[in-house]
Parts: structure tokens; C-alpha cells; sequence
């Protein structure tokens, strides 16, 4: 496997059977908490950056004018990983000890994060119909931000800041 397909693939995880995009997804949650323990916040955020980079000079070395393969993944991991901000930052801010990660925020993040991938309303539809790798990475960067509005809106009722 060529560096290019070994990233848009996350390292093979999009060629797993049945339901690449759920997989990336579920292969970017343990990674996720790994960054956050080790730098909590700003780690995530850089590799949020760094693998969005990454997907964005990959994608097109892998799969040339192939739109949107299922075994393309980093996609979703860019989206998983922007969906888990509002927790990230949370903890952080409140500096819960760093290899805190609680199940109802990443839990949450990750049901949204994946519907809005597959059911895609509106900008994510928009997003997905368009060319090349912009079309690739675009819907699922902004799936990731309107599942990290709900998350964040969650965290908000959930610990009384709203209501």
C-alpha cells in the first residue's frame, strides 16, 4: 500500500467489510483520546488541521478521478475528530484530568457526527456533490461542525447552562 492510499484509508481501516465510513469513524475515536490525554484541546485541533491536510494531498494521489471511494476514510476522521472539539475543549477548560474522555460526550458526537454524514442535509449535501477532493473532505468537515453545534448545545442543557 502506497503512503497516499495508507492515509486516505487511516492506516487500512476504510478497506474493513460493511460500513467503511462508520469504521474510519470508530478507528478515529480511541485515536481521538490518545491526542486529548496527551495534549488535551490544542493537540486535537492541530491534528485535526494536520489530517485534513493530509486528506486534502492524499485523496487525489489515491484515488485520481474516482469520487468518493467507500475505503476513503480520513474524511471521517477529519469530521469524527471536529465533532469531539466541544468535548476536548470542555474538559480542558474545566482541566479534568487529562485521560478523561466521558462515554455520553464521544458517544453523542460520534451518533451525530454519522448522521449527518449519511443522511447529508443541506450544506453537507451541497458539500458532497462537489468535485475532487474538495468534495471528499468538505462534507464530512462540516458534518462534524453542525454534530459539534449539538454536542455543544447537549453539554449545555445536559449540565444546566441552558434551561
Amino acid at each position: 500500500m502506497n503512503t497516499a492510499r495508507a492515509i486516505a484509508s487511516f492506516g487500512g481501516a476504510g478497506f474493513l467489510p460493511k460500513a467503511p465510513g462508520t469504521w474510519g469513524s470508530l478507528a478515529a475515536l480511541p485515536v481521538a483520546w490518545v491526542l486529548h490525554g496527551l495534549g488535551g484541546f490544542g493537540l486535537l485541533l492541530v491534528a485535526t488541521l494536520a489530517v485534513t491536510a493530509l486528506g486534502f494531498w492524499a485523496i487525489p494521489k489515491a484515488v485520481g478521478d474516482d469520487h468518493d471511494p467507500g475505503w476513503v476514510v480520513i474524511d471521517e476522521v477529519a469530521g469524527q475528530w471536529i465533532a469531539l472539539w466541544p468535548l476536548s475543549l470542555g474538559l480542558s477548560m474545566a482541566d479534568v484530568g487529562a485521560w478523561v474522555f466521558p462515554w455520553p460526550g464521544w458517544v453523542g458526537a460520534f451518533v451525530l457526527f454519522r448522521l449527518f454524514d449519511i443522511w447529508k442535509p443541506g450544506p453537507v449535501g451541497w458539500a458532497d456533490r462537489q468535485s475532487g477532493a474538495l468534495g471528499v473532505m468538505l462534507d464530512d468537515l462540516i458534518a462534524g461542525a453542525m454534530a459539534a453545534v449539538l454536542v455543544t448545545l447537549a453539554a449545555a442543557i445536559s449540565h444546566g447552562w441552558l434551561l
